[in-house]
């Protein structure tokens, strides 16, 4: 079905509908309703959500900038985001036309030719109270994704917004849950078999202790169908015992505020969740148990929101080294027979599993970056063992542990190319110095960490805080790893060009063989590389789009040699295709 709109105005403005703004210009544009079967099998040049495909690969198929003729890459436009804070953006692609969700939810809708404005939207959020609270609209990933003639967007007080794609009118809106008590979406949505499935955000803050949901809802009305609360699970006997006696009202944390991925053969939804909060058992009261569902992989029936099985990838965690991150759903030969993958780093101690899709069960894991949390993983059952020497028995007692509260890896996605067989992880050789604090009562819209930081260091023996990792999916086994001085700032993009795409803190967009590692080609930008890249195709010409600006994952101080970095990042993202 198409969508149709004449924009012909000699106004400044032609249309207006709540703040969504249509620009006046002469061109017709037309727009194909994205269906179900799209978004199973996505024309080759669009880029319909976040990591392209409900698998979450980060792959394209596009081969146009390959390793022959990436070096004859041109910077064709660029556009300034019209909203400052942490530069994590993922620009959208469909029909041409280029969709950009930032902070605060300001969407843009761009000609992904030319770069010209097509519509905008502003969303008017309440008041907030509390630093941490406030910091969650300065953080926005990849906020949107498509579904028939809609943007759908997930906004920082914790809303559910249709805008029309080629109008940014509203179409429709729901309150999923109650932004005064602090909880808020991050991260965008998943979109597949005619649902928008969410993970909240905001768990950690203080008017939200005993609940954290996983939701779904009709993709054309915004009717909840069901909500999944990871704080609390009766159906489970060994949910009670794993919190030690912690009642309902002191549980924070298992946030699930990344993205998802959908098998439509299991018609199964994966999740990832958070740590336990506050952060050390000392103060959160829960001694040496596991403490479900944090730092878990969560799989739901994607009909029914009931538990299918569930993976802890970190039980007891002490050290805010959460495991939402995304999770990939791989096809891969293991041992003679093939095998449905959900292949992870789930945390921010890079430790990498291969699970069974169907079942949960423990195929292998790989460190990656160094880490001293984890001690031990039972070959057979893939359960983590914490590491009790740096766990503290006593209020103000720092401990030094691996990775860094901002990792390892963090937010930046990993990629997994069908052409290589590898899956690719972004990440830090970092570590943080921290104690626990007496639990106390925190101010509305503030976080209930309850720890006393005393900085962070280069991990042991690393000659820089970058490293990348390449590992083959069936056995975890590792094909080649980067290290450099600078951190990798953004995710990384895959192709059939036999490429990887990834930024970094020193501001360089770079283009890797994806079976060696080896750097093709290079281009600075003005700020660090931030968000995810993405490549996307329109009347036959292949195109690259690369975010950069504002990000607090630079390690500046850390970086062999120093690093500098704009006092501004000016966050704007910057479109390449091949020279003419």
């Amino acid at each position: 079905m198409k969508h149709h709109l004449l924009i012909c105005l000699t106004s400044a403005l032609a249309l207006t509908a709540a703040s969504g703004h249509a620009l006046a210009q002469d061109v017709e544009r037309s727009y194909t309703s994205v269906t179900n079967e799209m978004i199973l099998d996505p024309n080759p040049g669009d880029w319909l959500q976040w990591r392209r495909t409900i698998n979450n690969w980060g792959h394209s198929p596009l081969d146009q900038i390959n390793q022959d003729t990436v070096g004859d890459l041109d910077l064709v436009w660029s556009w300034a985001l019209g909203e400052a804070g942490q530069q994590e953006v993922m620009p959208i692609i469909h029909d041409g036309i280029m969709f950009l969700a930032t902070n605060n939810n300001y969407v843009e809708a761009l000609d992904a030719v030319t770069g010209d404005l097509i519509w905008s939207y502003t969303h008017t959020r309440p008041a907030f109270e509390g630093g941490y609270h406030n910091n969650q609209a300065m953080r926005q990933k990849n906020s949107v994704a498509l579904y028939g003639d809609n943007v759908i967007l997930t906004t920082v007080d914790a809303k559910l917004v249709a805008l029309d794609a080629l109008t940014g009118q509203v179409n429709w809106e729901v309150q999923v849950n109650d932004w005064e008590a602090g909880y808020s979406y991050t991260a965008g949505p998943l979109v597949a078999d005619g649902k928008i499935f969410t993970g909240t955000s905001g768990c950690s803050i203080v008017g939200t202790a005993g609940a954290c949901w996983i939701t779904a809802h009709d993709a054309e009305t915004g009717e909840e169908l069901w909500r999944f609360n990871t704080l609390n699970d009766p159906d489970n006997p060994d949910f009670e015992d794993s919190w030690g006696g912690v009642p309902q009202e002191n549980r924070w944390g298992a946030t699930p505020w990344a993205t998802a991925s959908y098998d439509p053969e299991l018609d199964m939804v994966f999740y990832g969740t958070g740590m336990p909060i506050p952060y050390m058992e000392i103060t959160r009261g829960t001694g040496d148990n596991d403490v479900l569902y944090t730092n878990s992989t969560l799989a739901l029936h994607a009909d029914t929101g009931e538990l299918a099985w569930y993976f802890q990838h970190l039980p007891r965690d002490n050290w805010d080294l959460d495991s939402p991150f995304e999770r990939l759903i791989i096809d891969a030969e293991v041992d003679g027979e093939t095998r449905k993958m959900i292949v992870t780093t789930p945390g921010k101690n890079g430790i990498t599993f291969g699970l069974d899709a169907a079942t949960g069960e423990f195929i292998w894991a790989e460190e990656t970056v160094y880490q001293n949390v984890v001690s031990d993983i039972d070959p057979v059952t893939g359960r983590a063992t914490a590491n009790v020497e740096i766990i503290p028995t006593e209020f103000g007692e720092p401990v030094t542990f691996c990775p860094a509260i901002p990792g390892g890896r963090l937010w930046q996605a990993s990629a997994y190319s069908p052409d290589s067989g590898l899956f690719y992880l972004p990440a830090g050789n970092t570590c943080q110095t921290m104690a626990a604090r007496e639990m106390s009562e925190a101010a509305p819209g503030t976080a209930m960490g309850m720890t006393q930081g005393f900085g962070e260091s280069l991990a042991p023996n690393a000659t820089g805080v970058g490293s990348l990792h390449a590992l083959h999916v069936a056995d975890g086994a590792h094909e080649f790893d980067v290290q450099q001085g600078p951190r990798f700032t953004s995710s990384v993009l895959a192709t059939s060009g036999r490429l990887l795409f990834v930024g970094d803190a020193d501001r360089y967009i770079k283009a890797l063989d994806d079976e060696t590692g080896e750097t093709l080609w290079q281009h600075r930008l003005q700020a660090p590389v931030g968000g995810s890249p993405a490549t996307y195709e329109v009347d036959g010409v292949q195109y690259l789009v690369i975010a950069a600006g504002q990000s607090n994952q630079t390690h500046a101080a850390l970086t062999p040699g120093g690093l500098a970095t704009p006092r501004l990042g000016g966050n704007s993202i910057h479109v390449f295709r091949l020279a003419q």
